[in-house]
């Protein structure tokens, strides 16, 4: 890889591996040996069996799993060379997470479940709700701010869980089978949604998927396959 690539890289993986379990027989090797660079502004999906690595693998992408070998570098910054706390502050800032299940706090509105990310960091300021406001806006929310999350459909639970992915301004989302729970139409509809806040953001993205179709709407597509990733 070229020093150039290096620079642009958002995330890195070197050599990860995951084992499960005791020394032997019961050891579970996961992912076996994984290198990864994500850059900026590129859409990566990622494929593969159910059982296959891609959860553990996103977890260990954005600190929320250690690997048992090898490092994971954000900017150039390896997760080795972090206190879990750094780890924390990195994820926060860097980071933003979409899963399947969209994880709102139910007690909670839209528009305060898209600034939770930054009252873990204190207060939040006017500044802070025009751009959750303006997030929301972006996914065709403007008029759902003040419902709470039973009070939306699956696809505007998704709509908010990334207007907050995106609320800290993180160089890369990492998306967990984000539409798991929709049907085909809503999935395909909040996946368009995704790449064209891509395009005008930058952000960059990975996304775990069972669907073919939308694992080929990223600029790449990888199979993980029996703890190693290869080219679709």
């Amino acid at each position: 890889m070229s020093d150039m690539g290096e620079s642009r890289a958002v995330i890195q993986a070197r050599g990860v591996e995951k084992s499960y379990g005791s020394v032997g027989v019961n050891m579970v090797d996961v992912l076996r040996g994984i290198d990864l660079t994500i850059s900026r502004g590129e859409t990566v999906s990622i494929v593969g069996s159910s059982g296959s690595g891609k959860s553990t693998l996103l977890h260990i992408l954005g600190g929320l799993d250690h690997a048992t070998k090898g490092d994971v570098l954000v900017h150039g910054v390896p997760f080795a060379s972090m206190r879990e706390s750094q780890i924390c502050e990195m994820r926060n800032r860097e980071i933003g997470f979409v899963y399947q299940f969209h994880h709102l706090l139910v007690e909670f509105t839209a528009i305060e479940n898209v600034l939770m990310p930054l009252m873990i960091r204190g207060n939040v300021t006017q500044e802070d709700r025009d751009k959750g406001v303006s997030l929301l806006s972006r996914v065709g929310l403007e008029h759902r701010l003040d419902h709470l999350p039973s009070e939306l459909s699956g696809g505007e639970r998704q709509r908010v869980a990334i207007a907050r992915a995106l609320v800290t301004d993180p160089s890369c989302v990492l998306a967990d089978e984000p539409t798991g729970n929709l049907d085909k139409s809503s999935a395909k509809s909040f996946m368009n949604l995704v790449f064209d806040l891509n395009k005008d953001l930058k952000t960059s993205v990975v996304l775990v998927t069972h669907d073919h179709e939308l694992a080929n709407m990223a600029h790449r597509s990888l199979l993980l396959d029996d703890g190693l990733l290869h080219d679709r």
